[in-house]
């Protein structure tokens, strides 16, 4: 780091006094404090002090012995500090000045050097610790050598339940609140008499006074006591020393995500300014800064350990879910994992809870916890994820256009995570966000500006928009989801393929199969033969698969994936004006719980007494160790546009890739 520098000048008339600060350098001005006639000089000071005379060899010849240094030549003065005073003007430079050859004294200017150490500290190495005299501080750089602090924003509950996000309060509000928010030293060491003069300030910008909140702890009070000194409309804090060694311990929270036109960064930044002129404006002396950056809001892909599941209960209505529920009870045991359902009193009718939220979490070295970011989509659920996932140690984050528009595609169905792929040496470590939007130039529906501009903003997870909206719901999990995997790149990729269902039903016809049925004791049979002698069936499905490829081919080319990473699951769907349903449960929209797949029934042919669309599935996804169980959604969800992932939604476990430690 450039060391930081002062200029001095200097009177022959009167002694100069300043205030200095370790680790900044003083430039003394000789030529400007020349008396007339002199044409060397000499300097000297006292043993708190390293004098330099900085010249080039080339211009000047450095005088031997008790010599002078030429006055009218390129050199230069300057003065470094060894430590901090022990009083007020306890280190001395004397410049003395001669007359032509060097022996006349003509006259001396003498500078008063009171040094102080000043630093303004936090966990600029990102190990959990706050540094001491760190020298990473004025910029952050990512990576697994990167430096700068982090801060979280400050958007759980650790306060009544009844109450908003804590970072919605101007004070700290338990010792748990404490916790989230991140630590700054401001240390200072040398005489006290210096405060007679100068002042220390701690300050912000008015750009990012809006996006901290910084707290002054006041030695054993609790908490709730500490003072709110910078942050909303606070830009200056004058911090009162009395004792000239004294450590200021400052709490910092964020009230702000990354966003459209916020790119995550606040600098907090102490000055001393010297005052003591009555007359005059404060001067700064010097100025030390800690750049932050806000800490993004990470998503979780379905290879990530389930840790709480969440569904809905809807008993009332023609479509309950009693039946459904126990099969996901059933399915949350095996897999090991917490369920949590919601009642009807808390969703009002509304059973569709991945449309309204999305699980993440937020990380800083000090401190980790789940977010749950909430759709604008303010249905039934609308109040569910503010007023019963919101708590201690779990944050909320949303984004509401301002015109109050939303379409289908700001459901949060729409969007989904990749796990971590590696595309043309590009390591994406925590994966890749899946946008669904509209076909190129076609100027349809799209997710509304703000959710959009706010995952783009979170960079550690660039997005990748996919076409979704020949779809009638228009959501990427209608025809894509992920699943664990032993081999290659952990994880395999399930694709919805028309193609695959008729070439399944072609074979099945030649095996003497034509005459078994889609729907059998649900609704209206289909026979294969019915099926495959549609010719607008044929025609449909030609025009989603053309849909669907052109998805396969962004996701193969922006997850770097092959045709080996990708599964065909068997799947049909029919147009309905110019938008497609799936026409038996649409089995990708499937529910991953680790190795176990909660997988919407499809009541596809009986064949030797099992569904062949089953058949099919299980032998493409158990040979990964995976487990298949098949869930009759049919008239609970299916029917009414939906399946099981549309039913449910999963907490996961956070990646052990801390997110700093890419490059974006």
């Amino acid at each position: 780091m450039a060391t930081k520098q002062r200029v001095i000048r200097l009177s022959t008339e009167q002694p100069s006094y300043v205030v200095c600060v370790l680790g900044t350098e003083v430039s003394i001005d000789v030529k400007g404090s020349a008396p007339q006639g002199a044409e060397t000089f000499d300097v000297r000071g006292t043993s708190g002090l390293k004098v330099y005379v900085v010249y080039s060899p080339t211009l000047v010849t450095a005088p031997g012995g008790a010599g002078r240094w030429p006055l009218h030549s390129d050199v230069e003065v300057t003065v470094a500090l060894n430590g901090p005073s022990s009083t007020v003007n306890d280190n001395k430079v004397r410049v003395s000045y001669y007359g032509p050859g060097g022996t006349t004294l003509i006259a001396s200017a003498w500078l008063h050097v009171t040094s102080m150490a000043i630093s303004l500290e936090a966990d600029t190495s990102r190990n959990g610790v706050v540094e001491s005299n760190a020298t990473n501080k004025t910029k952050w750089t990512w990576g697994p050598n990167g430096e700068g602090a982090i801060l979280l924003v400050n958007c759980d509950r650790d306060g009544p339940s009844s109450g908003n996000m804590d970072n919605a309060y101007p004070y700290v509000r338990s010792h748990a609140d404490l916790q989230d928010l991140s630590l700054v030293l401001l240390n200072t060491h040398g005489p006290a008499g210096v405060f007679s003069t100068h002042k220390l300030v701690l300050h912000t910008s008015v750009f990012d006074a809006g996006k901290v909140r910084v707290f002054h702890a006041n030695g054993d009070s609790p908490p709730s006591n500490y003072e709110h000194v910078l942050g909303s409309d606070k830009l200056s804090y004058v911090v009162r020393s009395t004792d000239g060694r004294a450590q200021h311990t400052f709490y910092v929270e964020g009230l702000a995500f990354p966003d459209a036109g916020f790119k995550g960064l606040v600098s907090l930044h102490a000055t001393l300014l010297d005052q003591s002129s009555q007359n005059l404006p404060a001067t700064p002396v010097f100025t030390d800064t800690v750049v932050f950056r806000v800490a993004p809001w990470i998503m979780t892909p379905n290879t990530m350990k389930p840790l709480e599941l969440f569904v809905c209960s809807i008993k009332e209505g023609h479509h309950p879910n009693q039946a459904f529920l126990k099969a996901i009870k059933v399915l949350a045991k095996k897999a090991n994992c917490k369920l949590t359902i919601c009642p009807e009193v808390e969703n009002r009718g509304d059973r569709w809870i991945q449309d309204e939220i999305e699980f993440g979490y937020v990380q800083a070295p000090h401190k980790s916890f789940p977010v749950v970011f909430d759709s604008p989509r303010n249905r039934g659920l609308k109040e569910f994820p503010f007023k019963k996932i919101l708590g201690p140690d779990f944050g909320y984050v949303t984004r509401e256009p301002r015109d109050g528009y939303v379409s289908g595609l700001d459901s949060f169905g729409n969007l989904d995570v990749s796990p971590p792929v590696t595309v043309k040496g590009k390591q994406y470590p925590l994966g890749r966000i899946l946008i669904g939007s509209s076909f190129p130039g076609s100027g349809n529906r799209r997710m509304a500006k703000v959710v959009r501009d706010f995952l783009y903003a979170q960079k550690v997870q660039p997005p990748v928009e996919l076409y979704s909206d020949w779809l009638t719901v228009g959501h990427v999990d209608e025809f894509l989801t992920f699943v664990p995997a032993p081999n290659r790149k952990g994880f395999r990729l399930l694709l919805a393929s028309p193609s695959a269902c008729l070439k399944l039903f072609k074979e099945k016809q030649r095996e003497g199969y034509g005459d078994a049925a889609l729907f059998e004791g649900r609704v209206g049979r289909i026979t294969v033969n019915d099926l495959l002698a549609d010719t607008i069936l044929h025609g449909d499905s030609k025009y989603v698969q053309s849909c669907i490829d052109w998805n396969r081919n962004i996701l193969k080319r922006e997850l770097g994936l092959s045709e080996r990473d990708i599964i065909d699951i068997p799947q049909l769907f029919t147009l309905e004006g110019s938008t497609a349903m799936a026409l038996f449960p649409d089995m990708v929209n499937m529910l991953v719980l680790g190795k176990h797949l909660g997988i919407p029934k499809p009541f596809g042919p009986i064949i030797h007494g099992e569904c062949c669309l089953e058949s099919q599935v299980r032998s493409l996804l158990e040979p990964l160790g995976l487990t298949c169980d098949f869930i009759d959604d049919f008239f609970s969800y299916h029917v009414l546009s939906g399946e099981v992932h549309c039913g449910t939604n999963v907490c996961r476990e956070r990646f052990s890739f801390p997110w700093w430690n890419m490059i974006p």
